[in-house]
């Protein structure tokens, strides 16, 4: 008897965790594009745990560093070439290219 009460509470866990499962949405990509010395869009709205990935179209490197230290940090992404990051916190962050300081962007993560 207490062999069967166990598989069932385990069968009812499983398909618990199963059905939680399904319905989690999938992650989504979005993409900045690094051209004309600017970040596009300048302002971008995301879910925690979605991708977003900077795509450099410049001649020139850039960053995508956020303003608050350690939230992320692409370092050197080089002309023709990305970087991306999967944001779990939610908040607001200011980021901006360090090599130049005046191109600046807003990501909200919700």
């Amino acid at each position: 008897m207490r062999i069967a009460v166990f598989l069932v509470a385990l069968s009812l866990i499983v398909c618990t965790v199963v059905v939680a499962a399904r319905e989690r949405p999938k992650p989504t990509t979005h993409t900045v594009t690094i051209e004309g010395m600017t970040f596009q869009p300048g302002d971008l709205t995301v879910a925690a745990g979605d991708v977003v990935i900077w795509v450099n179209k410049d001649l020139v490197a850039h960053t995508a560093t956020s303003s608050e230290p350690g939230i992320f940090d692409s370092k050197l992404i080089a002309p023709d070439k990305s970087w991306k990051v999967t944001l779990r916190n939610k908040g607001n962050f200011a980021y901006s290219c360090t090599y130049h300081p005046t191109m600046t962007a807003m990501l909200h993560v919700e």
